[in-house]
């Protein structure tokens, strides 16, 4: 595909682990909106337009656990990714305080468009790196790394540094959450700031309708806001993580 949606790094590692990032970029194409949604920098610059940070913790954990990473290339705003295909919060038009112009006109047609060109593929890509997987006989963990702001606009300040969501599964949620809670200064939230119980997003898809072990990981966005933290953050989720299983049960 030319110029696809998505990035794939380490594509020739091991298969054990997939590291996925879906709001990797702030990047509107040049075929959405003539590259401009109207949004202030200031406003592409926040958690509005993608998971500030999250990027770099992606790439530099999957690099840690010698695993492929796939990440978008393209705003949340444009489209997003960790929704279904019927979720009224898909193209979003106000978000956390700020319209979006370059949406407000986007009619049912060129929401289809959007889905076509940016978010079936990188679903699609997806979906082939876990049948690769499947066919060599390694069923993969799935991490989907994302960030969250310290503070959405009128509301309290958020007071964890790491959060854990995860839905009916609890096979990387449990250990891993048992091992941060060990860990000095990290406040750890169980499916916050948000739920992981959202039908139809990427780790339902992937994740809990295949069967697969899954957690999607966030970290607060201003701890991770310049490269060297984002890989500092990357490497410890990898050794937490490591060191989380090694503590399940064999068979568990």
């Amino acid at each position: 595909m030319d110029n696809p949606p998505f990035e794939i790094l380490g594509e020739g590692r091991p298969p054990a682990w997939l590291v996925l990032c879906d709001h990797a970029s702030n990047r509107v194409p040049p075929d959405v909106a003539g590259g401009d949604l109207g949004l202030p920098a200031e406003d592409m610059a926040r958690h509005i337009a993608w998971d500030v940070g999250a990027r770099g913790v992606a790439a530099a954990l999957a690099e840690a656990l010698d695993a492929p990473m796939i990440a978008t290339r393209f705003s949340r705003l444009v489209i997003d990714p960790n929704r279904g295909e019927d979720d009224p919060t898909l193209l979003m038009k106000l978000y956390d305080g700020s319209i979006i112009p370059g949406n407000r006109a986007a009619d049912a047609a060129e929401r289809e468009r959007r889905l076509a060109r940016f978010h079936r593929p990188y679903h699609t890509a997806l979906e082939r790196m876990i049948d690769a997987a499947l066919a060599k006989g390694v069923a993969p963990r799935l991490l989907s790394i994302h960030s969250f702001t310290p503070q959405l606009r009128g509301r309290p300040r958020r007071p964890w540094e790491i959060g854990l969501l995860w839905d009916r599964d609890e096979r990387l949620f449990r250990p891993l959450y048992d091992r941060l809670l060990d860990e000095p200064g990290l406040t750890v939230g169980d499916n916050e700031p948000y739920s992981g119980q959202l039908r139809g997003d990427t780790m339902f898809r992937h994740g809990t309708e295949r069967g697969l072990e899954h957690l999607l990981i966030e970290v607060r966005n201003d701890l991770i806001e310049e490269e060297a933290d984002q890989v500092r953050w990357g490497r410890d989720l990898a050794r937490w993580i490591v060191e989380a299983l090694d503590r399940r049960p064999p068979g568990a």
